[in-house]
Parts: C-alpha cells; structure tokens; sequence
C-alpha cells in the first residue's frame, strides 16, 4: 500500500505545509540493502566510569572513526552498566545532552544497562529499571527524525553475546525497531563465534510457516540471503505460490494445513525426508476473525485459537519429541501489538497473540537446557495486504501512533527475526522485540 501522507510529507512543498499546520512529518528511513553485516558509519562510544565494557563488543573495524571530536555521528552506544545511584545518572544526561544534537538522520542510540533483577542492591535496581523509561522518551524525542533508541540489559559478566543485539541495534536492520528492551539471559552455552557475519546463517536450516506471500514470504527471503536453507510452509490452496516463492530462493516447500490433527506429525516426517532436522523455526501463520465479542461466532474463536496458538503448541511439541529440532536451535514465534494492548473487535486475536507471549516466558527455562531459544516478534502497524484493507481512516491513524510516524515493512519484521535466529544470540531467549516503530499502544 502507498501512504499518500508520507509521500507528500517528505516533498519539499508538504514539508513546509506540514510544518504550518503543525502536522507530524514522517522521516524517510534508512533500511539495510542487500548485506546484513554493515553497521552504521562513525559510532561514539562512551561509559559511566573507566571500566567501560563496549570496546569489547565489536570488532575493532567496526570501531574505527568516532571520536568525540567528530562533527557527526552514526551512532551513539552508552554503556550504564556502572551506574549504581541516581545522582551518578548525571553521566547519562551529559552524554546525551552533549552529542544528541550530533545524530544524523537514521542514527541508531544503544544503551547498555546490568538487568535490575541481577542488581545487587535496591538503589542499584532501581536506577537501572529507570533506564526503560528514559530510553522510550529519548526514543520519542528523536523519532522525527528517524533516529532510533533501543536499550540492552546485561548480566554482570558479558560475552560475545551481546555482539548481535548491538550489531543489529547499530545497523539499518533495526530501521523500525524502536524504544525496545532486549535482555540478554544467564547461560551456560557460550554463542558460536560468527566468522562470517555477511552470511551469519550459513549451514542452518529454517522452517518458515506461512511463508508463500507478505511478512512470511519476507522472512524466508532474509533467512536465505544471510545463508540459511529455507523450508517454507502453508497450507494447500496456495500451493503455486509458496512453490514459486521457495523456488525464487532455492528452498522447499511442505504444503499443509497447520490445523489438521495429524499436521505436526506429517511436518515433522516431511522434514526428515528433506533435512533431517532444521535450525530455526519461525511461527508466522496467523489468521484474523474480527468481530465484536457480542456478534463473534464459536466457530470464529476457535478459527483463530486453532491457527495462532494450537498448531503452534502442537509442531513444538512433535519437532522437539522427535528431535528434529538441532541443539542450538532457535524457536521464534510472531505475536501482534494487539497481543500487548488488545484491540477493538479483536478478542479472540488479541487472546491468540498474548498467548504466544506466554508461550515463550514458559518454555524459555526449559528449552535453556537443550541449548534452544525461544523468542517472539510483535508487529505494530505493517503495510500488507491485511492492513490494505482496513478503513482508510482508520489506516491512516494507525500510521501515525508511532515515534517514526508511520507503518513498518514485511522486511522490518524479517530483520528482526533474522537477528534472533543468529547463532551469535544465544544469549537472547524468552525476549519479545515489538517491530512497531514505538508504538503508543502497550506498554
């Protein structure tokens, strides 16, 4: 769908009109081409005090040209993992206060906080939780002009796990993941080392559900341009399509439908056959049944339970049981903005997708101990075919309850996914990133 409003805003002539009228005036992002290893030029680190974790972070290379004198920044990462009281937040505001107004357009912000849970003392806790709040209002302030501000919580003792979150954070990958918190779990499986970081995904194998059109089709394209086998999945009536899709990137194709009660099991032998096991699984397919409660048919409550939480339980359960899942493996799942804040007329979808939330808190011990994660997604406002459809009012609105002003792309969603199937994310599990832009809706 084309958004009229962000065309014409970024014209010259709609600039100065929306800037009359007092009119928001959506940025043009920046999003990654066709490599997933370049980071954004001329990153400024700094931390707290002297015992600076980040120039351990990255590669050297990718360190190389920011320096607090330089005119202009990329990026900027803050490291407050030393940051015990909330006098010593002083730091954080001078940094910011001192170098935001340096930002470029697009420019990517990275705070580093220790995870409050794994504080040693109350205060200590307490200034570390307060970094939510002040990433999502930096976030805020500086959305109009496509910048956006993520913040990574750590454990005490950090690995190369943390790498991904901020490789991906610092690049135009993350063009519409914004004012989100990624918390890096405790671990006893050290993430494999990425030598090649162009394809990251080099001998995995990813099963992608939903995958002959829109973000499902999306997803299976980014998993396969960072190196990955893709197996792609949906249901027999649209066969042609996932074929000529799977074929446009040398994948495979299992036709079936996910709410048959022999589905996981067929899933699961069609694997075998094809590659004995996979690496990566990604739960895209979901429908939507939309009704108010009071007019909403049984048969359409259990439509949506069926697709978006049942057949999702179900193909775990048979892959994990028959070991097809690989040690290492990644587990992703596709929830919604509307799983977070609800929505109208969305009962049955809402409960679907905030089930799929409970899902991964549940089984993210659990898996820990096989060396898999699991993790979710929850789009905002994507511009699809579904989102075509709705009232054009109603869609234009949608488009603006974010920080950035407008709907994302199947390709935000892809990235993100792409970023948590890494093998270098180990240390990322039972996390829920929401592609939305920073949504006002949710918390």
């Amino acid at each position: 769908m084309v958004d009229n409003y962000l065309t014409y805003g970024q014209s010259k002539i709609g600039k100065k009109v929306f800037s009359l009228v007092g009119l928001p005036i959506p940025p043009r992002l920046k999003r990654a081409t066709k490599s997933c290893d370049k980071l954004v030029d001329n990153i400024y680190l700094e931390s707290h005090d002297s015992t600076s974790i980040v120039s351990h972070l990255l590669d050297e290379d990718d360190l190389v040209g920011a320096t607090k004198e330089a005119s202009h920044f990329g990026g900027l990462v803050f490291d407050a993992t030393g940051i015990e009281t909330i006098a010593e937040t002083q730091s954080l505001y001078q940094f910011f206060h001192s170098h935001i107004k340096k930002l470029e357009n697009c420019g990517k912000i990275v705070i580093i906080g220790v995870n409050p849970k794994r504080c040693e003392h109350s205060q200590q806790a307490s200034v570390q939780r307060g970094l939510v709040g002040f990433t999502k209002a930096l976030a805020k302030e500086v959305g109009r002009k496509g910048i956006t501000a993520n913040l990574v919580y750590t454990n005490h003792e950090l690995d190369k796990t943390i790498s991904s979150s901020l490789r991906f954070l610092l690049s135009y990958r993350s063009a519409y993941v914004n004012g989100q918190v990624i918390t890096l779990t405790a671990s006893n499986n050290q993430a494999t080392q990425v030598t090649n970081w162009h394809k990251p995904l080099a001998g995995k194998v990813a099963l992608v559900t939903g995958a002959s059109r829109g973000i499902g089709a999306s997803i299976a394209q980014v998993l396969a341009r960072d190196g990955a086998k893709v197996i792609g999945l949906d249901i027999p009536q649209v066969k042609t399509e996932l074929l000529r899709a799977m074929s446009a990137i040398n994948g495979e194709a299992i036709s079936v439908d996910i709410t048959d009660s022999a589905a996981a099991n067929i899933i699961s032998s069609e694997i075998e056959k094809l590659t004995g096991s996979v690496d990566i699984i990604v739960h895209n397919a979901g429908i939507t049944r939309d009704k108010m409660l009071k007019k909403m048919s049984e048969s359409q409550w259990h439509q949506v339970m069926n697709v978006n939480v049942t057949s999702v339980e179900n193909i775990n359960s048979a892959l994990l049981k028959n070991q097809r899942i690989n040690a290492g493996g990644r587990i992703i799942c596709v929830s919604s903005i509307s799983g977070i804040a609800g929505n109208l007329g969305q009962t049955n979808y809402a409960m679907s997708k905030a089930s799929v939330i409970g899902m991964i808190d549940s089984m993210a011990a659990p898996l820990s101990a096989k060396g898999i994660t699991i993790n979710a997604v929850a789009p905002g406002f994507i511009e699809t075919k579904m989102t075509g459809s709705i009232p054009v009012l109603t869609r234009f609105f949608g488009r603006r309850m974010c920080a950035l002003s407008q709907g994302g792309l199947p390709i935000d969603v892809a990235e993100t996914i792409a970023f948590l199937a890494t093998p270098q994310s180990q240390g990322i599990s039972g996390n829920l990133v929401r592609v939305c832009g920073l949504n006002i809706m949710g918390a």
